[in-house]
């Protein structure tokens, strides 16, 4: 059958290797021998198989290094080689030939070594699952540079593993604790999946420029450091896993931006600080995703925070900060003040402009205003000057008639 396209042999009992006559079949274009009990390695091929798309060998017992015969697999969408024995390191072959990868899932074998920055010129890429290896360094900044998960809103298409027979693509995800076939939203699937290794170092910036990812799962490594503050860029995120690291500093309060976050976990790390709360935060109000950080406090857990405090968050500015801060505050005010006064004017003025009986009235209550204020002073003014002329005239007869001059005094001389 040398004009074989399209083989399917997944879910059985099928044992032994994979005979080498079947990867010398250049017009494959689908290879499915998922979920057997297969052993052995992957046949080196003679031929090219540049039309091969769809390669599935997860659930077997295959082991060995890939042999660099797969370079010339370029037309490979989906290569899914989970839950195997495939050891040695991630060939940097995949990222530099197989540009046209989509999903790359090799979870759960025995790979080693660094994982390869060359990873990221797979610019169609929207799942890659190294989870539940050995792999060690760190992770790589270039990782940021993946063009297809920094698309926010993806449209839904088909994606076929065979065009000729309309076979849809399906996969195995790995999504909030379990695993969920996809297959006709499979183009809607945004996935990063490095658990389950010893990889350390800090979590890369370049990770949130990563807008369109859906889930993003690093526990179980040695990551220390902090979390990004730019962690609010990941506007799609959903499932974020970070438990059982290193990590430290506070819990960044841009957290209460992810609208869609749905899972969260944050446990056994060397968190510290206040945890965040409002908005999204406080649906999924659940003490286990703090467990194991004894430095953080607030609710959910029951650790109080002392008012005292001082979380990194308020830390007091420096003398150039304080400046910067203040020369935008005067900025804003006079942002406002200009627009506030033309509003404010126009609002008194417009109206008796052309409102006439709202002007007359306007008019008639400032005279009547002045009025009143004219005869409350006249009032007080006479009342003032009347009094100030009864004291005058009481002053002219003060002297008592019965007092006598000196000289009327009787002499009491004695003769």
């Amino acid at each position: 059958m040398k004009d074989l396209v399209y083989l399917s042999f997944s879910n059985n009992q099928l044992t032994h290797e994979i005979p080498q006559c079947l990867w010398d079949l250049q017009y494959l274009d689908t290879v499915d021998l998922e979920n057997n009990f297969l052993s052995g390695g992957i046949p080196s091929s003679k031929s090219s198989l540049s039309q091969l798309t769809s390669l599935h060998l997860s659930k077997n017992k295959l082991s060995g290094e890939l042999p660099p015969s797969m370079k010339s697999c370029t037309g490979l969408i989906t290569l899914d080689l989970g839950e195997n024995k495939f050891s040695g390191r991630i060939p940097k072959w995949i990222g530099e030939n197989l540009t046209s990868l989509m999903f790359l899932i090799l979870r759960s074998n025995m790979f080693q070594g660094n994982i390869p920055p060359q990873l990221s010129l797979l610019s169609e890429l929207q799942v890659l699952d190294l989870s539940q290896n050995n792999l060690s360094g760190k992770i790589p900044e270039s990782f940021g540079n993946f063009s297809a998960m920094a698309i926010v809103n993806k449209t839904k298409e088909f994606i076929y593993s065979d065009m000729q027979f309309g076979h849809l693509e399906s996969i195995w995800v790995l999504w909030k604790g379990s695993q969920y076939e996809y297959s006709s939203t499979i183009s809607l699937v945004i996935n990063i999946n490095l658990s389950g290794n010893d990889l350390h170092g800090e979590i890369p910036e370049g990770i949130t420029h990563l807008f369109g990812l859906q889930s993003l799962n690093l526990s179980r490594n040695r990551l220390t450091g902090t979390i990004p503050e730019d962690i609010n860029n990941l506007q799609r995120i959903e499932s974020l896993d970070l438990s059982w690291n290193q990590l430290s500093g506070a819990i960044p309060h841009s957290f209460s931006y992810l609208t869609f976050l749905s899972h969260l976990n944050l446990s056994h790390n060397n968190f510290l600080g206040r945890i965040p709360s409002s908005n999204q935060l406080d649906t999924i109000n659940d003490s286990s995703i703090y467990m194991g950080n004894p430095l953080l406090c607030g609710p959910p857990l029951l650790n109080q925070c002392p008012r005292d405090e001082i979380f990194p968050d308020s830390q007091p500015l420096s003398d150039g900060d304080r400046e910067a801060k203040d020369e935008l505050e005067i900025q804003l005010f006079l942002i406002c003040m200009g627009p506030g006064f033309v509003v404010g004017f126009w609002v008194v003025c417009g109206i008796l402009l052309f409102k006439r009986s709202w002007r007359v009235a306007y008019y008639s209550f400032f005279d009547d205003m002045g009025d009143r204020l004219y005869v409350v002073v006249a009032r007080k003014l006479a009342k003032f000057k009347k009094n100030k002329g009864l004291q005058g005239n009481r002053g002219l007869s003060s002297t008592p008639k019965h007092v006598l001059h000196p000289r009327a005094l009787p002499d009491h001389k004695s003769s």
